[in-house]
């Protein structure tokens, strides 16, 4: 009779030996790995440095393998991460059948199982955001203002005493984004409900964090974990809540006279309840889609504009030539988007603290549809994400002269040479400016956060001075894995600026 410990031993070797093959004859084994070794087991400490040192490990890539790729390590997976223009180019033009956009997404945030497939499937309301929300930005665009100027005067409550305040200014900014953005979602006045925009604002977290525990467990799991822990879905029963009132009055209204009666609104919220409406369960289909466009929207707005915030407290020399062209446009335009596309120094201040800082490492997530070979010949098997490196495309000095050199009208001055008007609009995407990704999925939604982002800069900068506390030196950002955040308890002081009617 063999000794036991002996047949543990040899049973543990076998099984060590399979793991090993496996991890030799896997597709990926032949793309390099940064941050530590891909050896099984011990590439969770891998991730563990890619989580803490992201920024060093992805400006290392871009200068390895420039034009090429390289992975490195997730908690739950292997992420590969192309650099240099050739590759951006190849993400934009794959089509979705090899490497898809929204999968890319759904792995990301595992939408099928924190909300449902059917976000994922019947994406109407990116439909809408493309389609008729930006083109309805000029009636759209002096709600969101109006909103801003009561928003800012309630968060930012400095008074006509030359005195200064002191605001912590991400969670301050939050609440304004979280507000303007929902007079366009959802209108008064359930965007000025403060339990309704507290619960839009978590929504982004609370998507992240059941993301986090359900890629934990093995995908025959992820749909009953899902169902089991999913905040997500208690804070879209919340929302229907909220939502209910209005969305019954749409109903009787609609029983009463067809799809179209006097008065119809013309605003997010109808077009999402025209299309939900005709689906089952719309209430929840509803509240579903308008967290989705503020997770989306609130999220992403509030964090570069925060980034900005700080940039120019701890610039202030760019205060008052920004002052000078805002009130110029005003006088001549209003408060319109027709007055926002004329500001191009202020277009130019928040296209450059996006390039500046960001708020991902990364860009263009994508999901291998089938196995591809890209044109560096780096094989992609089925199943595997992707992503673009952002953060050094945007300090590579043959994309930007003096990158890392916070110029904040880099990009007015290149729109006065000839045929370079539109080129470098903070919407613009190319193969070297790629916050918003670049090509067909290209964040729809930008033309209407880069307006609201510039009316409510355009409106701070006039009524307010800001400055940073003690040396005015701006804090530094934070970085988490790919994530960019500017630092969360910094504070800037604002003081009330005496001015016109106008303003």
């Amino acid at each position: 009779m063999e000794d036991p410990q002996t047949v543990v031993l040899t049973g543990l070797a076998i099984v060590l030996a399979i793991y090993l093959v496996r991890w030799r004859m896997n597709p990926l084994h032949a793309i390099p790995t940064l941050g530590g070794t891909s050896l099984p087991g011990l590439s969770y400490l891998t991730a563990l440095h890619f989580m803490r040192n992201a920024k060093d490990i992805i400006n290392e890539g871009y200068g390895r393998f420039y034009n090429s790729a390289y992975k490195v390590a997730l908690p739950d997976k292997w992420l590969v991460v192309v650099s240099g223009p050739k590759m951006i180019d190849e993400l934009r033009r794959r089509p979705d059948e090899e490497l898809s956009f929204l999968e890319g997404i759904e792995d990301t945030i595992q939408l099928k199982y924190t909300i449902g497939p059917e976000a994922l499937t019947d994406g109407y309301h990116i439909d809408i955001i493309k389609e008729k929300l930006t083109r309805t930005l000029p009636a759209v665009l002096p709600n969101v203002i109006d909103e801003l100027r009561l928003a800012v005067q309630e968060y930012i409550p400095a008074k006509d005493d030359g005195k200064w305040v002191t605001i912590t200014v991400m969670p301050v900014i939050q609440h304004i984004v979280a507000r303007a953005s929902n007079r366009a979602f959802v209108g008064l006045p359930l965007c000025r409900d403060e339990g309704f925009l507290d619960l839009c604002i978590r929504f982004t977290r609370v998507v992240i964090k059941d993301r986090y525990v359900i890629s934990l467990f093995p995908r025959s799991l992820k749909p009953l974990v899902g169902s089991l822990i999913s905040e997500t879905k208690k804070s879209i029963r919340r929302a229907v809540q909220y939502l209910k009132p209005t969305l019954d009055e749409k109903k009787t209204m609609m029983e009463q006279n067809g799809d179209d009666w006097d008065d119809k609104p013309n605003d997010m919220l109808q077009w999402i309840f025209d299309e939900a409406i005709r689906r089952e369960n719309p209430d929840w289909g509803v509240a579903e889609r308008v967290l989705l466009v503020n997770f989306a929207a609130i999220h992403t707005s509030s964090t570069s504009f925060t980034h900005s915030i700080f940039d120019l407290a701890a610039r202030p020399e760019y205060q008052q030539p920004l002052r000078d062209e805002i009130e110029s446009v005003v006088a001549d335009e209003g408060w319109t988007k027709a007055a926002m596309g004329k500001m191009w120094k202020l277009d130019s201040f928040l296209r450059e603290s996006q390039r500046y800082n960001g708020i991902s490492m990364t860009t263009m997530t994508r999901k291998a549809m089938v196995d591809v070979t890209l044109n560096d010949g780096t094989f992609i098997p089925k199943g595997t994400v992707l992503v673009a490196a952002q953060h050094p495309t945007h300090h590579d000095n043959s994309n930007y002269a003096d990158p890392n050199v916070f110029d904040a009208f880099r990009f007015s001055r290149l729109r006065e040479h000839e045929g370079e008007g539109t080129k470098h609009q903070f919407v613009n995407t190319s193969i070297d400016y790629v916050p918003f990704g670049h090509g067909k999925h290209a964040c729809p939604g930008r033309f209407f956060a880069a307006n609201e982002l510039k009316a409510m800069l355009a409106w701070i900068v006039l009524n307010y001075d800001m400055k940073i506390e003690g040396d005015g030196e701006r804090p530094a950002n934070f970085y988490l894995g790919p994530t960019v955040l500017p630092p969360m308890e910094g504070q800037v002081m604002f003081r009330k600026r005496e001015t016109s009617d106008d303003a």
